[in-house]
């Protein structure tokens, strides 16, 4: 932060590139957060930005900012769900607290492969698929409306009150779930978690017998 010239009271906005749409940037603002700092927004997105014809500059990026003091922030620990308290709950199969994949559900079902090698594609055991490109308008990539989204999470059975644990391949759009929660004022902050880890730490440290991969079309489930 201190090389980036990023003060502690600045107000930090985060947008993704107007081809992509939302994607990476509600990663980079939970990140802020989960560290402490307290001004942190998403803008909605830059494509509309650009299409509305507001205020652009064009240009390098500045090679070396203004170094600032940025203090070594602390982790917000109670807002990041380590790899064995989501497996404790699982092998519980608790119902107090919903598992949210942001997956496709090509992935989660098992159907299609994993984008790295070597993992193995599927879901946890009483996860529920609400994959994160329902939670875009189509065109513009941009995050739906509060009542659009209370809408898709409810068809998608979300119970806003229970505790919430966000995951997806690799923790990135598992945050544009946990925006969406955000923006459709369902679940309690205080409450709702992100997987950092992911499926890729979940797959890969799956052990045989444990039976912690489910798959839709149940090949081989034996071996998890």
């Amino acid at each position: 932060m201190s090389k980036l010239g990023i003060r502690r009271d600045d107000t930090v906005i985060v947008y993704d590139t107007a081809e992509i749409g939302l994607f990476s940037a509600p990663r980079v603002a939970w990140t802020f957060r989960v560290f402490g700092h307290p001004k942190v927004h998403i803008l909605n997105n830059f494509a509309l930005w650009w299409q509305e014809r507001r205020p652009t500059e064009e240009g390098k990026p500045q090679e070396k900012p203004e170094e600032t003091t940025y203090d070594t922030p602390e982790l917000i620990g109670d807002k990041v769900a380590e790899y064995e308290e989501v497996k404790r709950l699982v092998q519980a199969r608790s119902h107090d607290v919903q598992i949210l994949d942001a997956r496709s559900p090509e992935r989660f079902a098992g159907t299609m492969q994993e984008p790295r090698n070597g993992i193995p594609s599927g879901h946890m055991p009483r996860a529920i698929n609400v994959p994160y490109s329902r939670l875009l308008f189509p065109d513009s990539k941009a995050l739906l409306g509060k009542n659009q989204l209370r809408r898709v999470l409810r068809e998608h059975h979300v119970d806003p009150d229970k505790p919430i644990i966000s995951t997806c391949g690799t923790g990135i759009t598992a945050a544009i779930l946990d925006a969406a929660l955000e923006e459709a004022g369902m679940g309690d902050p205080k409450s709702r978690k992100l997987y950092d880890g992911s499926w890729t730490e979940w797959a890969t440290r799956a052990e045989r017998g444990e039976r912690l991969v489910e798959r839709t079309d149940m090949v081989d489930l034996d071996d998890f």
